[in-house]
């Protein structure tokens, strides 16, 4: 239980709220594109052909990738498992700075003059979810629902 209370604690504050919707509305239509094809993308099928066939990352990894930013992107918007969602965020946004970004440098390719995006928006959401690992996902969440009913009682 001790665990569940950590991982849920928040506190009545609106700067989880507004990281949360930053965040989640930031990466939610990406996840999407990656699941459902929407916005452009290729759907779940085709972005794990990409992730596995074209990146050369393992199954699970790509899988986690596509799950991450779909359902884990509305997890955030809910204030739900946020500190377990931020950081897992973290790592991914990490991963992907290692994996295909850093080669491109840090500006992302506004002009269209280089040959891959750069990894100051990766900076930006690690930032983002820094903050929510750190604070919790404030009021109007899941979590603090949790927090404050649940959790206490089993406590």
């Amino acid at each position: 239980m001790k665990l569940a209370q950590t991982i849920v604690h928040t506190e009545n504050h609106v700067s989880g709220l507004l990281l949360r919707l930053t965040l989640g509305i930031v990466i939610l239509p990406h996840g999407l594109q990656l699941l459902l094809g929407w916005f452009g993308g290729y759907g779940f099928n085709g972005s794990m052909q990409y992730f596995t066939g074209s990146v050369g990352l393992p199954w699970l990894v790509a899988f986690s990738v596509i799950v991450l930013q779909s359902l884990g992107a509305l997890l955030i918007l809910a204030g739900a498992v946020t500190r377990v969602m931020a950081f897992s965020t973290i790592i991914l946004f990490i991963g992907m700075i290692v994996t295909a970004h850093a080669e491109h440098g840090f500006f992302m390719n506004w002009g269209g003059n280089q040959q891959g995006e750069g990894f100051e928006y990766h900076i930006l959401v690690i930032g983002l979810a820094l903050l929510l690992l750190i604070n919790g996902a404030g009021n109007f969440s899941f979590d603090y629902f949790a927090s404050k009913t649940w959790i206490k009682k089993a406590a």
